[in-house]
């Protein structure tokens, strides 16, 4: 199972950011979960939120204005891959709107880079699997009623590999299912060393977790 560090290793340091990013590498982590926002200026920052502490939303504010805010560096998309090419990236667009513009910088890391494009909006996503030639994953929130429902619109997408479940709503059948029709079965949310180790039982082929170290104990 694959432990993948969400928005970085961040126990000490703010997350998305590269403190936290490397202190995921040295943890020895198989890859880094991280989101990726557009600044008024048109940069497409890793940040989450789509509204920050100060009340203002990400889109209306610039990258420098962001760090202000949040009172520390912001990394672009393009530094952290530039910084860390050895590990399993798994990026995640919050909106259709960053599209272009993240499109256009991952198609400079096809090569040589370890690249996982997921998002809770599908359309995004079949976008990506069409124009991109690195693996693409629906990320999912609810329990589907079947899976042909779920994957109703990805059949002509072959990139589209990957499935990143919330841990809430693991269904074995639904793994079984996915996994024999080739998908590769993701889990996000476990908490604690039971939930990680519960991933394995079930043969995750990844966890994106915010407590890699119980996930290595697993």
């Amino acid at each position: 199972m694959l432990v993948i560090a969400h928005r970085g290793f961040h126990a000490a340091v703010p997350e998305n950011t590269l403190a936290a990013f490397e202190a995921a590498v040295t943890l020895g982590v198989n890859g880094i979960e991280t989101d990726v926002r557009i600044s008024r200026d048109g940069l497409p920052v890793l940040i989450h939120n789509r509204v920050i502490a100060s009340g203002q939303a990400v889109a209306d504010l610039t990258h420098d204005e962001i760090e202000q805010v949040l009172g520390h560096k912001v990394p672009t998309l393009d530094e952290a891959l530039e910084c860390f090419p050895g590990i399993l990236w798994n990026i995640e667009i919050k909106t259709a709107q960053a599209l272009p513009l993240v499109i256009g910088v991952l198609k400079k890391y096809q090569v040589g880079h370890r690249i996982l494009v997921t998002s809770f909006r599908h359309d995004v996503v079949a976008v990506c699997a069409s124009s991109l030639e690195m693996d693409c994953g629906l990320l999912v929130a609810h329990r589907p009623q079947t899976l042909a429902s779920l994957l109703a619109d990805c059949e002509d997408n072959p990139r589209i590999d990957h499935i990143v479940w919330d841990y809430n709503i693991l269904d074995e059948v639904l793994l079984q299912q996915a996994a024999a029709d080739g998908f590769r079965n993701f889990v996000y949310g476990p908490v604690t060393q039971a939930e990680h180790r519960n991933c394995q039982e079930l043969g995750i082929d990844g966890v994106i977790t915010d407590y890699p170290l119980l996930a290595q104990g697993a």
